[in-house]
């Protein structure tokens, strides 16, 4: 008797595309924000801390400098999440870290893939519950489309057009050159 192999994960993206998907987003906000006074960058747990610093790199290099020292903080959005009776283990719970006053403040949330929109909600109330910003903008590496809530980014890295039972894995490391994605076939039942 036969068993089938579980579907593979196959790498979408390597470091080359990574990195050109980052340099999009700090082009991006370099034209933006050529102020940058004022602005923060919030990535979202867990990745997003990696990815905010080489943002912030990459647009200070963009906009000709060495360091911008811009305010950056993370949001964890478990306790935002809409779907907790659904869940079969119980998310890990980290600080959100914002150490500095979100109030009146131009704030570029960063994510690594956008997917259906619910993840973007979470941070934006995680965000919402320190304060008021003056606005919020919103900047994904990957944009894989099935929103289901009307969020859109203003900035996104990379398109990749996905099966909505698809998952879509980004691994950012301290090393860039061992940065890829994954797309995991059906990993979503319907």
């Amino acid at each position: 008797m036969e068993t089938s192999k579980p579907p593979q994960a196959n790498q979408i993206y390597d470091s080359s595309d990574i990195a050109l998907g980052i340099e999009r987003l700090a082009q991006g906000l370099a034209q933006r924000h050529p102020e940058l006074s004022g602005l923060g960058l919030v990535g979202v747990h867990s990745g997003g801390d990696l990815l905010v610093r080489r943002v912030e790199g990459a647009m200070a290099r963009a906009l000709g400098q060495k360091r911008l020292g811009l305010a950056k903080g993370l949001v964890d959005i478990s306790f935002y999440r809409d779907d907790w009776s659904r869940l079969t283990q119980v998310p890990t719970l980290r600080d959100t870290i914002i150490p500095w006053d979100v109030e009146g403040r131009n704030i570029v949330l960063i994510d690594d893939v956008i997917f259906t929109g619910r993840t973007t909600r979470s941070a934006l109330e995680a965000i919402f519950s320190l304060g008021r910003p003056a606005q919020v903008e919103l900047a994904v590496l990957v944009d894989r489309g099935h929103r289901e809530l009307p969020l859109q980014p203003d900035l996104v890295g990379l398109i990749l057009q996905t099966q909505r039972s698809e998952s879509v894995n980004v691994f950012l490391h301290e090393d860039p050159s061992q940065d890829h994605a994954l797309l995991e076939p059906d990993k979503y039942q319907e």
